[in-house]
Protein backbone atom coordinates (compact mmCIF):
# COMPACT_ATOMS: atom_id res chain seq x y z
CA UNK A 1 0.00 0.00 0.00
CA UNK A 2 0.82 3.63 -0.10
CA UNK A 3 2.86 4.74 2.49
CA UNK A 4 1.37 8.03 3.23
CA UNK A 5 -1.98 9.35 3.47
CA UNK A 6 -2.43 11.53 0.41
CA UNK A 7 -4.06 11.00 -2.74
CA UNK A 8 -2.29 10.58 -6.05
CA UNK A 9 -1.96 13.48 -8.43
CA UNK A 10 -4.27 15.91 -6.14
CA UNK A 11 -2.38 15.95 -2.85
CA UNK A 12 0.79 13.84 -3.22
CA UNK A 13 3.17 12.77 -6.15
CA UNK A 14 6.24 10.94 -7.00
CA UNK A 15 8.67 13.24 -7.11
CA UNK A 16 11.89 10.76 -7.38
CA UNK A 17 12.23 7.11 -8.60
CA UNK A 18 14.88 4.50 -7.83
CA UNK A 19 17.74 5.16 -10.65
CA UNK A 20 18.20 2.04 -12.32
CA UNK A 21 21.69 3.36 -13.98
CA UNK A 22 24.64 1.44 -12.66
CA UNK A 23 26.94 4.01 -13.98
CA UNK A 24 27.04 7.95 -13.93
CA UNK A 25 23.65 8.52 -15.63
CA UNK A 26 20.32 8.45 -14.38
CA UNK A 27 17.47 6.26 -16.09
CA UNK A 28 13.92 5.35 -13.58
CA UNK A 29 12.41 2.09 -13.79
CA UNK A 30 10.78 3.50 -17.49
CA UNK A 31 13.83 4.57 -18.64
CA UNK A 32 13.01 7.84 -17.75
CA UNK A 33 14.25 11.12 -16.22
CA UNK A 34 12.30 10.69 -12.80
CA UNK A 35 15.13 10.06 -10.82
CA UNK A 36 18.81 11.02 -10.15
CA UNK A 37 22.16 9.82 -9.86
CA UNK A 38 22.36 6.64 -7.23
CA UNK A 39 19.38 7.28 -5.78
CA UNK A 40 18.09 4.01 -3.81
CA UNK A 41 14.41 5.30 -2.70
CA UNK A 42 11.12 6.18 -3.48
CA UNK A 43 10.03 9.99 -3.01
CA UNK A 44 6.69 10.46 -2.66
CA UNK A 45 6.10 14.37 -1.71
CA UNK A 46 3.81 16.68 -0.82
CA UNK A 47 2.91 20.31 -2.40
CA UNK A 48 4.30 22.50 -0.14
CA UNK A 49 5.24 23.52 3.86
CA UNK A 50 1.76 24.59 4.12
CA UNK A 51 0.57 20.96 2.99
CA UNK A 52 3.42 19.30 5.63
CA UNK A 53 2.65 21.63 8.30
CA UNK A 54 -1.22 20.63 7.68
CA UNK A 55 0.14 16.90 8.74
CA UNK A 56 0.61 14.35 6.70
CA UNK A 57 0.51 10.72 7.93
CA UNK A 58 3.35 8.36 7.20
CA UNK A 59 1.80 5.04 7.24
CA UNK A 60 3.14 1.33 7.12
CA UNK A 61 3.32 -0.29 4.01
CA UNK A 62 3.17 -3.93 5.20
CA UNK A 63 2.57 -5.84 8.38
CA UNK A 64 5.98 -5.97 10.13
CA UNK A 65 8.32 -5.02 13.33
CA UNK A 66 9.83 -1.90 14.23
CA UNK A 67 13.61 -2.11 14.50
CA UNK A 68 14.77 0.96 14.60
CA UNK A 69 13.51 4.63 14.97
CA UNK A 70 14.91 7.93 15.12
CA UNK A 71 12.95 11.59 16.43
CA UNK A 72 13.99 14.76 18.10
CA UNK A 73 16.21 16.13 14.45
CA UNK A 74 14.93 19.55 13.43
CA UNK A 75 13.22 20.19 10.36
CA UNK A 76 15.31 22.28 8.02
CA UNK A 77 13.28 24.78 6.74
CA UNK A 78 14.13 24.05 3.28
CA UNK A 79 17.59 23.93 3.41
CA UNK A 80 19.52 20.58 3.50
CA UNK A 81 21.90 19.46 5.99
CA UNK A 82 25.30 19.75 4.63
CA UNK A 83 26.79 16.24 3.39
CA UNK A 84 27.95 14.22 6.18
CA UNK A 85 29.27 10.52 6.21
CA UNK A 86 29.95 7.39 8.40
CA UNK A 87 28.36 7.48 11.65
CA UNK A 88 27.81 11.01 11.67
CA UNK A 89 25.77 10.54 8.33
CA UNK A 90 21.89 11.20 9.24
CA UNK A 91 20.99 11.88 5.60
CA UNK A 92 17.77 10.44 6.53
CA UNK A 93 16.54 12.77 9.39
CA UNK A 94 13.67 11.35 11.24
CA UNK A 95 12.62 7.81 10.73
CA UNK A 96 11.83 4.19 11.29
CA UNK A 97 13.05 0.87 9.76
CA UNK A 98 10.50 -2.26 9.91
CA UNK A 99 10.87 -6.05 9.25
CA UNK A 100 8.50 -7.40 7.39
CA UNK A 101 10.19 -11.39 7.39
CA UNK A 102 11.40 -13.16 4.94
CA UNK A 103 14.62 -11.04 4.53
CA UNK A 104 12.23 -8.34 3.54
CA UNK A 105 12.46 -4.57 5.09
CA UNK A 106 10.98 -1.00 4.53
CA UNK A 107 12.31 2.63 5.48
CA UNK A 108 10.48 5.25 6.00
CA UNK A 109 12.83 8.88 6.01
CA UNK A 110 12.42 12.54 6.69
CA UNK A 111 9.81 13.27 9.02
CA UNK A 112 8.93 15.77 11.02
CA UNK A 113 10.38 15.95 14.09
CA UNK A 114 8.36 14.99 17.41
CA UNK A 115 5.49 13.14 15.13
CA UNK A 116 7.42 9.45 15.58
CA UNK A 117 4.97 7.73 16.62
CA UNK A 118 6.48 3.96 17.15
CA UNK A 119 9.22 1.75 19.14
CA UNK A 120 11.46 -0.12 18.60
CA UNK A 121 9.67 -3.94 19.23
CA UNK A 122 6.50 -2.60 17.65
CA UNK A 123 4.49 -5.13 15.90
CA UNK A 124 2.18 -3.24 13.69
CA UNK A 125 -0.36 -4.04 11.16
CA UNK A 126 -0.80 -2.55 7.35
CA UNK A 127 -1.85 1.03 7.47
CA UNK A 128 -0.51 1.67 11.16
CA UNK A 129 0.57 5.10 11.62
CA UNK A 130 4.36 5.91 11.93
CA UNK A 131 4.84 9.72 11.79
CA UNK A 132 3.98 12.95 9.71
CA UNK A 133 5.51 13.99 6.64
CA UNK A 134 8.77 16.49 7.41
CA UNK A 135 11.89 18.46 6.31
CA UNK A 136 14.51 16.40 8.81
CA UNK A 137 17.31 15.35 7.70
CA UNK A 138 19.09 15.79 3.77
CA UNK A 139 15.75 17.00 1.83
CA UNK A 140 14.85 20.18 0.13
CA UNK A 141 11.56 19.87 -0.27
CA UNK A 142 8.73 18.25 1.92
CA UNK A 143 8.05 14.51 1.46
CA UNK A 144 8.66 11.17 2.49
CA UNK A 145 12.06 9.03 1.39
CA UNK A 146 10.66 5.10 1.23
CA UNK A 147 12.74 2.42 0.19
CA UNK A 148 12.13 -1.48 0.41
CA UNK A 149 15.34 -3.94 0.65
CA UNK A 150 14.98 -7.51 -0.12
CA UNK A 151 17.88 -9.48 1.74
CA UNK A 152 20.18 -6.42 1.72
CA UNK A 153 19.79 -5.13 -1.62
CA UNK A 154 17.53 -2.66 -2.77
CA UNK A 155 14.36 -3.08 -4.52
CA UNK A 156 12.68 -0.96 -6.69
CA UNK A 157 9.14 -1.40 -5.48
CA UNK A 158 7.64 -0.33 -9.48
CA UNK A 159 9.90 -2.73 -10.95
CA UNK A 160 11.76 -5.19 -8.72
CA UNK A 161 12.70 -8.26 -11.20
CA UNK A 162 12.79 -5.46 -14.35
CA UNK A 163 16.60 -6.91 -14.42
CA UNK A 164 16.80 -6.91 -18.44
CA UNK A 165 15.85 -3.91 -19.69
CA UNK A 166 16.27 -0.98 -16.61
CA UNK A 167 18.91 -3.30 -14.10
CA UNK A 168 18.62 -2.14 -10.77
CA UNK A 169 22.32 -4.42 -10.40
CA UNK A 170 23.99 -6.95 -12.30
CA UNK A 171 23.53 -10.52 -11.70
CA UNK A 172 26.38 -12.81 -11.46
CA UNK A 173 27.29 -14.72 -14.39
CA UNK A 174 25.30 -17.82 -13.99
CA UNK A 175 23.06 -16.94 -11.40
CA UNK A 176 19.04 -16.95 -13.05
CA UNK A 177 17.36 -13.87 -12.45
CA UNK A 178 14.73 -14.13 -9.36
CA UNK A 179 11.88 -15.94 -9.75
CA UNK A 180 8.51 -13.98 -10.60
CA UNK A 181 6.49 -14.63 -7.51
CA UNK A 182 10.05 -13.55 -5.91
CA UNK A 183 9.95 -10.69 -5.66
CA UNK A 184 6.53 -9.96 -7.13
CA UNK A 185 6.04 -7.98 -10.49
CA UNK A 186 5.48 -4.92 -8.82
CA UNK A 187 5.50 -4.38 -4.57
CA UNK A 188 2.80 -1.93 -4.46
CA UNK A 189 -1.08 -2.93 -4.15
CA UNK A 190 -3.46 -1.50 -5.90
CA UNK A 191 -0.63 -1.30 -8.26
CA UNK A 192 0.58 2.09 -9.04
CA UNK A 193 2.07 4.24 -11.92
CA UNK A 194 3.98 7.46 -11.42
CA UNK A 195 2.64 10.85 -13.08
CA UNK A 196 5.64 11.80 -15.57
CA UNK A 197 5.46 15.25 -14.73
CA UNK A 198 2.74 17.96 -13.59
CA UNK A 199 1.59 20.85 -11.34
CA UNK A 200 1.19 20.62 -7.69
CA UNK A 201 -0.86 23.79 -7.23
CA UNK A 202 -2.36 26.57 -9.35
CA UNK A 203 -3.27 29.79 -8.47
CA UNK A 204 -3.52 33.90 -8.96
CA UNK A 205 -1.67 36.27 -6.92
CA UNK A 206 -1.53 39.86 -7.38
CA UNK A 207 2.19 40.06 -8.36
CA UNK A 208 4.82 37.48 -9.58
CA UNK A 209 5.54 35.45 -6.92
CA UNK A 210 9.10 33.74 -6.22
CA UNK A 211 9.95 30.15 -6.23
CA UNK A 212 10.04 30.27 -2.56
CA UNK A 213 6.78 31.61 -1.75
CA UNK A 214 5.59 28.75 -3.82
CA UNK A 215 7.48 26.31 -2.15
CA UNK A 216 5.97 27.47 1.10
CA UNK A 217 2.42 27.87 0.14
CA UNK A 218 -0.22 30.41 0.94
CA UNK A 219 0.07 32.41 -2.21
CA UNK A 220 -2.89 31.96 -4.00
CA UNK A 221 -5.54 34.66 -3.77
CA UNK A 222 -9.10 33.49 -2.02
CA UNK A 223 -10.41 36.74 -4.00
CA UNK A 224 -9.70 39.41 -6.50
CA UNK A 225 -9.47 42.78 -4.67
CA UNK A 226 -11.08 45.85 -7.32
CA UNK A 227 -7.85 48.04 -6.49
CA UNK A 228 -5.09 44.64 -7.24
CA UNK A 229 -2.59 46.18 -9.45
CA UNK A 230 -2.07 43.31 -11.06
CA UNK A 231 -3.64 39.89 -11.94
CA UNK A 232 -0.73 37.00 -12.54
CA UNK A 233 -1.61 33.50 -13.20
CA UNK A 234 0.83 30.47 -12.24
CA UNK A 235 1.64 27.06 -12.30
CA UNK A 236 4.01 24.94 -10.05
CA UNK A 237 5.19 21.30 -11.03
CA UNK A 238 7.46 19.02 -10.94
CA UNK A 239 9.80 17.24 -13.26
CA UNK A 240 9.56 19.24 -15.97
CA UNK A 241 11.93 18.21 -19.06
CA UNK A 242 14.03 20.13 -21.52
CA UNK A 243 11.72 21.25 -24.83
CA UNK A 244 7.98 21.14 -22.41
CA UNK A 245 5.73 24.25 -22.79
CA UNK A 246 3.35 25.99 -20.19
CA UNK A 247 0.34 27.55 -21.34
CA UNK A 248 -1.48 30.08 -19.15
CA UNK A 249 -4.67 31.39 -20.24
CA UNK A 250 -7.04 34.14 -18.14
CA UNK A 251 -10.38 35.18 -19.11
CA UNK A 252 -12.44 37.53 -17.59
CA UNK A 253 -15.63 38.90 -17.64
CA UNK A 254 -15.60 40.49 -21.09
CA UNK A 255 -13.70 37.86 -22.42
CA UNK A 256 -9.96 36.73 -23.12
CA UNK A 257 -7.16 38.47 -21.23
CA UNK A 258 -3.74 36.30 -20.92
CA UNK A 259 -3.14 33.50 -23.96
CA UNK A 260 0.60 32.61 -23.17
CA UNK A 261 2.93 29.41 -23.91
CA UNK A 262 6.60 29.81 -22.26
CA UNK A 263 8.45 27.06 -23.16
CA UNK A 264 10.86 25.01 -20.46
CA UNK A 265 14.39 25.34 -21.55
CA UNK A 266 16.16 22.66 -19.33
CA UNK A 267 14.94 19.81 -17.23
CA UNK A 268 13.68 21.31 -13.37
CA UNK A 269 12.88 19.03 -10.42
CA UNK A 270 10.45 21.70 -9.22
CA UNK A 271 9.35 24.67 -11.82
CA UNK A 272 6.75 27.25 -12.11
CA UNK A 273 5.65 29.64 -15.24
CA UNK A 274 3.19 32.88 -14.64
CA UNK A 275 1.51 35.13 -16.94
CA UNK A 276 -0.77 38.46 -16.22
CA UNK A 277 -1.58 41.54 -16.73
CA UNK A 278 -1.67 45.25 -15.06
CA UNK A 279 -4.76 46.78 -14.35
CA UNK A 280 -6.29 48.83 -16.36
CA UNK A 281 -8.77 52.18 -14.92
CA UNK A 282 -9.75 52.28 -11.09
CA UNK A 283 -10.82 48.80 -10.70
CA UNK A 284 -11.30 45.30 -11.84
CA UNK A 285 -14.26 44.87 -13.99
CA UNK A 286 -16.95 43.07 -11.96
CA UNK A 287 -17.63 39.29 -12.61
CA UNK A 288 -15.52 35.97 -12.62
CA UNK A 289 -11.89 35.39 -13.77
CA UNK A 290 -10.68 31.83 -15.32
CA UNK A 291 -7.46 30.00 -15.18
CA UNK A 292 -5.88 27.85 -17.79
CA UNK A 293 -2.61 25.98 -17.07
CA UNK A 294 -1.26 23.34 -18.77
CA UNK A 295 1.88 21.17 -19.01
CA UNK A 296 2.88 19.46 -23.11
CA UNK A 297 5.73 17.37 -23.77
CA UNK A 298 6.37 16.69 -27.61
CA UNK A 299 3.12 18.06 -28.85
CA UNK A 300 1.34 16.14 -26.27
CA UNK A 301 -0.83 17.86 -23.05
CA UNK A 302 0.61 15.44 -20.23
CA UNK A 303 -1.56 18.37 -17.81
CA UNK A 304 -4.20 20.75 -16.87
CA UNK A 305 -6.24 22.91 -14.67
CA UNK A 306 -8.47 25.29 -14.20
CA UNK A 307 -9.39 27.28 -11.50
CA UNK A 308 -11.63 30.48 -11.00
CA UNK A 309 -11.41 33.31 -8.66
CA UNK A 310 -13.89 36.60 -8.57
CA UNK A 311 -14.15 40.09 -7.73
CA UNK A 312 -13.82 40.72 -3.88
CA UNK A 313 -17.37 42.07 -2.42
Amino acid sequence: MLPLECELGLTCDFQNLVDHDPGPGTRDFQCGPLTYDGHMGTDIRVPDLAAMEAGVTVRAAAAGRVLRRRDGMADNDLAPLPVASGQDARDCGNGVLLDHGGGWQTQYCHMARGSVSVRAGDELPAGAPLGRVGLSGRTEFPHLHFSVTYKGQEVDPFSPTDVAQCPLVALPEGQPAPAATEPAPTLWEPPLRPRPGGFMRLGFSTALPELDQLRRGGVALKALPADAPALVLWGFGFAARGGDEVLLRIDGPDGPLVDRRMPVEAPQAQFFRAAGLKREGEAWPPGPYTGLVELWRQGKRIDSGTLRIDLDQ
